[in-house]
């Protein structure tokens, strides 16, 4: 997996943006204003940080050695993905899906609406 195909694989979300408000190797991934990916450019392998479920999250940490506690994120909703093989892509490209809806879902209906229609 490499930074361009998760990079293009996020902003393909509807609404996705990119960001660099923490430095300038940090992409930050947002839909309405709110954070669901966040990858580190310069890591190889890359890593990106995506929310999850609690309890999602610590099953997938106990299930995967590449899979830890969100880096300088809320532990219990964020995990860490160290993108060097373990995990295969298409369960990689469910988890950011599954962040992105979770962030989509706290929106409210007037975001939601507003990103549908942009």
């Amino acid at each position: 997996m490499t930074f361009e195909i998760l990079n293009n694989y996020c902003l393909s979300h509807i609404g996705a943006i990119k960001e660099y408000p923490f430095d300038e190797t940090t992409a930050v991934y947002k839909v309405g204003n709110k954070i669901f990916a966040l990858i580190d450019e310069e890591s190889n392998p890359p890593r990106i940080n995506l929310k999850c479920d609690p309890f999602y999250a610590r099953e997938l940490r106990e299930m995967y050695h590449s899979v830890i506690a969100g880096y300088h994120m809320n532990k219990k909703h964020w995990n860490t993905v160290i993108c060097e093989g373990e995990v295969d892509d298409t369960m990689l490209f469910e988890w950011i899906d599954d962040s992105y809806d979770l962030v989509f879902a706290s929106l409210t209906k007037k975001v939601q609406n507003q990103i549908y229609s942009s």
